[in-house]
């Protein structure tokens, strides 16, 4: 078996951050990448069923007929369940069953998309409180009381996609056609990620069990605050811009970005179940987290990890030709899955 390509079942695969991952563990051919999704007729598998070594297997991750035949013949798997869809409840629940479900099938190498716990950074104060942090760090905590072998397992814990710059987090351009940097960040930092590098992150995990295995990898590209963005964005873009302070539930309330706060957040579900927090309840102890700087990286790690990465904002501004208009990201925006007012 050592001699054989090995394949991996990428859970999770469609998304922005799957999507990167399947991408970086399918360039060369070492692996065969199997991603499970409900629809192989979506434009996100289609994407993927061009990439080579990349094989489509129809079937809903959220049920465990369809989760018992996509872990036969597989060595190793990548985990990244939606919260937004689900809920935290049942997120906490399939999080633990994958891992369970790999052990059972004799799998190898076990990696679970994680994030920032906010809730335990912040001492369980109520203000840090969210649902879609909270449920996968749940299951990364179960993970922790697992032993390496024969399965091994290992955490690769993100944080907001730098890229989300050009979608929820972008400057609105004002009547002075000044860009406004209003993400509620105070005078926080928040460390933000390059997808294509966590794709590389997931690589370097897969690449190097012997290193990998037990620890959970906190990836970032660079932490940024409201100042940086406007002098960064001002030095490349050459454009005027400024920033605008408020609190996350001033953000929501002053419609800068237009959710529906009052809407319970788990939308593929009928929104009847108690534990459900509500969008702004889910988002507003999110950028708490960020803004009281409790997310710490360490990028002398990271560094020697993927030397390649991408190391600043201005890096990474260069790098996507970043003008602050709108690009989609997330599946879950592009296709209105996100309660948004109005709608």
């Amino acid at each position: 078996m050592s001699d054989q390509k090995k394949t991996i079942l990428v859970i999770g695969g469609t998304g922005a951050q799957g999507s990167a991952v399947v991408k970086a563990l399918a360039q060369d051919g070492k692996y065969e990448v199997r991603a499970i999704t409900r629809s192989t007729a979506s434009n996100e598998a289609k994407a993927l069923a061009k990439l080579p070594n990349v094989t489509l297997f129809q079937g809903n991750p959220y049920n465990e007929v369809d989760l018992q035949k996509a872990f036969k013949g597989v060595r190793l798997a990548f985990a990244n369940t939606n919260g937004f869809a689900i809920g935290e409840k049942a997120e906490i629940y399939w999080g633990i069953r994958m891992y369970e479900l790999a052990a059972q099938n004799g799998l190898e190498h076990f990696v679970w998309a994680g994030v920032d716990y906010g809730s335990k950074l912040g001492g369980f104060a109520p203000k840090y409180r969210c649902g879609h942090l909270d449920g996968k760090n749940k299951v990364t905590e179960y993970l922790k009381s697992q032993p390496q072998s024969p399965l091994a397992w290992s955490v690769l814990s993100s944080c907001p996609y730098i890229e989300m710059l050009s979608e929820n987090w972008r400057p609105k351009k004002d009547k002075t056609g000044t860009y406004v940097f209003a993400v509620p960040l105070g005078y926080g930092a928040s460390p933000l990620i390059h997808l294509e590098d966590l794709g590389h992150y997931a690589r370097w995990i897969f690449d190097n069990p012997a290193e990998s295995k037990g620890i959970n990898l906190e990836v970032a590209t660079c932490h940024v605050g409201l100042d940086d963005l406007v002098q960064t964005f001002q030095k490349v873009t050459g454009k005027p811009a400024r920033a605008v302070r408020m609190t996350p539930e001033e953000y929501f309330a002053n419609g800068y970005e237009p959710l529906d706060t009052d809407k319970k957040l788990a939308y593929g579900t009928d929104g009847s179940d108690s534990t459900l927090m509500t969008a702004g309840q889910n988002f507003i102890g999110f950028f708490y987290l960020w803004r009281d700087n409790l997310a710490k990286r360490d990028y002398a790690l990271l560094d020697k990890i993927l030397p390649t990465r991408v190391k600043t904002l201005e890096e990474w501004m260069r790098k996507s030709d970043y003008t602050g208009e709108y690009k989609p990201v997330l599946i879950d925006v592009a296709r209105g899955n996100f309660p948004i007012k109005g709608q």
